[in-house]
């Protein structure tokens, strides 16, 4: 237990369903359901149920970056030392233009003065590390795997009625299930959030492709520094995600790259775009079609940091997989009656700023929070939650359709498209601070903000 954690508080019971409390599903067993899930226990919410589509919880993913804000409140429930023993705390962040030249560079987590560290990580261990917790303090009947919501309809009540869908090989099922409250954590693609806006269709595509992978290489050829390079076309984001280890001296090195498709020249590495004149929204927000490193490698051909060489970065990979970069209009509501929406599926953004994961473990936290103050009322829970959040991620899906802090680097190449030896002639020293003060008092991960402690601690009179 890192020294940030609470004590545990003692188990508690919800008012107002019988003294056995509300039951609650969850659709969807990624980052967001997960957290809900550890949330809701953790407020002494008992009868959760996550239901999870794919077969089974697995590694899969790329890495990602968690600010101090959502560390806060994973160090809240326990999970801090799990969580870091396969995780690299972020020191600093450097954006560069394509021409080499730095154009700042950030201390992060504890260097910035914050309580908590950054965090980089692969999915798949923060995956693992919140299924372990669930399925140890919910029990391991809490976690269902290979079922999928079909459909969801609000009875008289307001309790949903969820249509559900079982595979396991070649046996299917169907059933329905009445619960209590009904949280939609399935992702970009969410049936829950269809179920509400059966009106919206596909997630919409900018014309951006992002190829992502994980190489393995000697922690001296990465160096300690997260980066982020590129002009106003194309970008590279490359970071370490673990310690180093064997005789090597090796870590994971997560990257990401993103460019226009029309820059491609129509390559056969454009599958999003294929499928989007075929006018196949299936593709749109799949982080899983597998692409050979060569189709794009030439674009990055030259990119070299401070030491750091992206193609040598690219040509270290196992694998690397290609998706259309999309996200979701905001809503203007999330929550129907008992029903409501966490994480992608209420406000999946572009991958900018860090914010993905983060956000939605801070809405799991906060939902559990709501939810314990009106033990008597969910729907009431539900829509105190949104109230909450719903005005802070809808800035940030904003914010990050501009770029968010990366505007710097399309600053420095609309002033400077041939390179600069000092970037306070291209940009001065307080132009560059304000981007990114703005950026994070936006989504409310500013300092003294995130300093304060987590908000989201349930008072012991709530639920009892």
């Amino acid at each position: 237990m890192s020294p940030h954690t609470p004590a545990p508080s003692p188990h508690r019971s919800a008012h107002g369903y019988g003294g056995r409390g509300p039951h609650i599903v969850i659709a969807g067993g990624g980052v967001a359901g997960l957290t809900t899930a550890l949330a809701l226990h953790a407020a002494g919410f008992e009868r959760i149920t996550v239901v999870e589509a794919a077969p089974a919880i697995r590694p899969v993913g790329a890495g990602l970056n968690l600010m101090p804000n959502a560390v806060r409140e994973l160090d809240a429930l326990g999970l801090l030392d799990a969580l870091e023993a396969g995780a690299l705390r972020t020191r600093e962040l450097r954006y560069y233009h394509r021409s080499g030249g730095l154009i700042s560079r950030e201390p992060r987590g504890l260097g910035a003065g914050y309580r908590w560290p950054q965090l980089s990580v692969h999915r798949g261990h923060l995956q693992q590390v919140l299924a372990g917790a669930v399925r140890a303090r919910l029990g391991p009947a809490a976690l269902v795997t290979g079922v999928r919501v079909r459909g969801v309809e609000p009875l008289p009540d307001g309790r949903p009625r969820l249509r559900l869908e079982h595979r396991a090989g070649s046996v299917h099922g169907r059933a329905s299930l009445e619960p209590d409250v009904l949280v939609g954590a399935d992702g970009i693609r969410s049936a829950v959030r269809a179920a509400l806006h059966p009106e919206e269709g596909a997630p919409p595509w900018n014309g951006t492709l992002v190829w992502r992978g994980v190489s393995r290489m000697p922690a001296r050829a990465v160096g300690p520094a997260m980066f982020i390079a590129g002009d106003d076309r194309q970008k590279a984001v490359v970071y370490p995600m673990s310690r180093p280890t064997g005789p090597g001296r090796e870590v994971l090195v997560n990257w990401a790259l993103a460019r226009p498709a029309a820059d491609t020249g129509g390559a056969p590495a454009d599958p999003g775009a294929a499928g989007a004149a075929d006018g196949d929204e299936r593709l749109l927000g799949d982080w899983n079609r597998p692409v050979p490193v060569e189709t794009f490698l030439p674009y990055y051909e030259g990119w070299e940091f401070d030491g750091v060489s992206v193609p040598a970065v690219l040509r270290a990979a196992d694998s690397a997989h290609v998706y259309p970069m999309v996200d979701r209009e905001p809503l203007d509501r999330w929550t129907h009656g008992r029903t409501t929406l966490v994480g992608d599926a209420a406000h999946a953004m572009y991958p900018i700023g860090s914010n993905g994961a983060t956000q939605s473990i801070v809405d799991a936290r906060a939902l559990a929070h709501a939810l314990a103050l009106h033990p008597a009322d969910p729907a009431e829970g539900l829509a105190a939650y949104e109230r909450a959040r719903r005005p802070v991620t809808t800035a940030l899906q904003r914010a990050n359709r501009e770029l968010g802090p990366e505007v710097v680097i399309n600053l420095a190449h609309a002033r400077a498209p041939h390179g600069f030896t000092d970037i306070h002639e291209v940009i001065p020293a307080e132009e560059l601070a304000a981007i990114a003060c703005r950026y994070a008092a936006t989504g409310a991960f500013d300092p003294g903000t995130v300093n304060l402690g987590s908000p989201y601690e349930v008072p012991l009179p709530a639920i009892g």
